[in-house]
């Protein structure tokens, strides 16, 4: 079910805007340290504890407009509840930090297992998003398998060899403009896999 339209620039907004609230706010308050019920708390903390519920609201206002929400926003909302609630539960900021390796190892490791059984789940996930024949969504989902899991590798190497701010630069822009661009260096896959239009329609 892809759920009801809405505008696309509110759409951006609701999926993107919580990571952008979190790097403005990071910038903000990255040199200053809170006092909060006797304990010390970095501004990295502080930021992390205002992104969990703006994905918590951003989530249920697209779920609400739409009348759908994705597996996949679902898993990573768990897990930004999850790892971001740990790292300011226990005032530590690499708990928040590894939470990109668990996302895109589950979200690889779901695809391996789909693939190990023959199948793809990602198809399951975005066919009607992207129609394609089940040849096309086999090679999509093997080679997307392996970057998840490069995505995986490439964080842990960045929060634990670089700086905290580099790691924020790779988390806001890095990691978002690297899911498009392996998407737009697919383009011959969706090409030579599209569905004819007959199909689609009667898919529909």
């Amino acid at each position: 079910m892809a759920g009801k339209p809405i505008n696309p620039t509110l759409k951006l907004a609701l999926e993107y805007g919580p990571l952008v609230a979190f790097f403005a706010g990071y910038l903000w308050l990255r040199d200053e340290m809170f006092v909060i019920g006797g304990e010390e708390y970095r501004g990295f903390i502080i930021a992390t504890a205002g992104f969990i519920p703006l994905m918590i609201l951003s989530s249920l206002a697209l779920w609400r407009l739409t009348g759908h929400i994705s597996k996949m926003q679902v898993g990573t909302l768990i897990i930004v509840v999850l790892f971001g609630g740990l790292s300011v539960w226990f005032n530590d900021e690499r708990f928040f930090k590894m939470k990109p390796t668990i996302l895109y190892v589950l979200l690889g490791g779901a695809l391996a297992i789909g693939l190990m059984r023959g199948e793809s789940y990602l198809k399951v996930a975005m066919d009607e998003l992207m129609p394609l024949q089940d040849a096309g969504w086999m090679i999509l989902t093997r080679r997307l398998c392996y970057f998840f899991f490069a995505l995986a590798v490439t964080n842990e190497l960045v929060w634990r060899s670089l700086s905290e701010e580099t790691w924020v630069y790779f988390k806001t822009f890095g990691l978002s403009l690297a899911m498009f661009a392996f998407f737009m260096t697919q383009a011959r896959v969706f090409q030579a896999y599209a569905l004819p239009d007959a199909e689609v329609d009667e898919a529909e």
